[in-house]
């Protein structure tokens, strides 16, 4: 059951070449001459071409519409002139997407191969698909142990695509070391084989028959309880009724993307004309603004400073009442008196160190050993201060 496809393309030519020294030199003198000939058409054709090329603006618009991929400008093409020309030049040898008329040719066919191999798959993976359909539908029914068609269908089926991985991984190790010959062992008798294919038209006829139907009646419910008669012309109509449906809802969708489009660009040049508006009424409300602008803050600046003034005089006042109630006579005068002992400590405290500091300078002239001394004196007083203490405890 398995169905391969393949595209083989040949082609042949020949080409003599006469033999004898008279050929060899007719065709090299019908060479020369047709070289010759082939330069004075190419120059006519280049005079042609020239005399046809437009000049200035025309010609940059050609280029333009000639190579419309490119991005470029009118003005690429003025500061580049020679550019321009070779463009114009090969606008003449190429179409608007850059290839040459063979490349063209050459590329339609491949594409035509394409979709017709593309077509040819889709053909043998539907029937593949349908024929699968048939076994999943049927494997479970009461008669299908027994209908030997159902069993060798799927056991083709199976082998088919057994066949097929093992095809696709013939390049790498092999799935278990099989082959795809040894895989097609397992395909059942001839026999069956040949039986199988003798019925599996009428089988996939009607299988696609109730497919159809339960298509129609999805699309149309009230068709399910017609005449089989009328079903089947129904049927045959159904293909055209939905290519109609399809075709009405690709215009449709296409009738929504314009709509879309043209309210973008509506909503577009709307809210451009609204920011238009608008900066047209700011300069309206700036320009009438303007004239009595100037008065305004004045006037503004003027009640400001006023306003201030009347707050700080507010604030003095305020620290004039708090000092009245804080700071009676009484307590100014003995606040003064306070003032005058800190002052007369605070100079008695400054002679005090200037006549220590005076020593302590008298002291460092006797240099390093004098300190010593000082610190020895030092501890023999704090020792003296500590025994005189503990005397003092121990007596009491």
């Amino acid at each position: 059951m398995t169905s391969l496809w393949a595209v083989n393309q040949s082609g042949s030519g020949t080409l003599r070449c006469p033999g004898g020294k008279n050929e060899e030199r007719m065709s090299t003198n019908s060479y020369k001459a047709r070289n010759i000939q082939m330069s004075v058409m190419s120059e006519r054709t280049d005079c042609v071409f020239l005399s046809s090329l437009g000049k200035g603006d025309n010609l940059h618009q050609q280029v333009l519409s000639a190579f419309p991929l490119c991005q470029m400008t009118e003005e690429d093409l003025t500061q580049n002139p020679l550019f321009c020309k070779l463009l114009a030049s090969l606008s003449q040898h190429v179409d608007r997407t850059g290839l040459t008329q063979h490349l063209r040719r050459d590329l339609e066919k491949a594409e035509r191969e394409l979709h017709s191999q593309r077509l040819s798959w889709l053909r043998e993976e539907c029937v593949d698909r349908v024929l699968r359909e048939i076994v999943q539908e049927n494997r479970f029914s009461s008669h299908t142990a027994e209908d030997r068609f159902l069993s060798t269908l799927e056991q083709c089926l199976m082998v088919s695509q057994c066949v097929n991985l093992v095809d696709i991984s013939e390049h790498h190790s092999g799935i278990l070391g099989l082959t795809a010959e040894r895989v097609k062992r397992q395909m059942p008798p001839e026999q069956d084989i040949a039986q199988m294919k003798q019925r599996l038209p009428s089988e996939l006829l009607q299988h696609l028959k109730r497919k159809a139907v339960t298509i129609l009646t999805y699309y149309q419910p009230q068709w399910e309880n017609e005449s089989e008669g009328l079903r089947s012309v129904k049927l045959s109509k159904l293909p055209e009724l939905l290519d109609g449906e399809q075709k009405k809802a690709k215009s449709l969708t296409e009738r929504n993307r314009e709509n879309a489009t043209s309210l973008q660009r509506q909503t577009h040049a709307y809210l451009s004309e609204l920011v238009k508006c608008m900066k047209v009424l700011q300069c309206l409300v700036l320009d009438l603004r303007l004239k009595a602008q100037k008065d305004l803050d004045r006037k503004k600046i003027e009640y400001f400073e006023a306003k201030c003034e009347i707050g700080l005089q507010k604030i003095r006042a305020e620290m004039l009442e708090v000092q009245l109630d804080t700071y009676t006579r009484d307590k100014i005068a003995a606040h003064k008196k306070i003032t005058e002992k800190l002052k007369a400590e605070l100079n008695t405290s400054e002679m005090d160190k200037q006549a220590v500091e005076s020593k302590l300078a008298s002291f460092q002239i006797y240099g390093r050993d004098f300190e010593a001394l000082a610190e020895e004196y030092s501890r023999l007083r704090q020792e003296i201060a500590t025994k005189s203490w503990a005397l003092k405890e121990f007596s009491t």
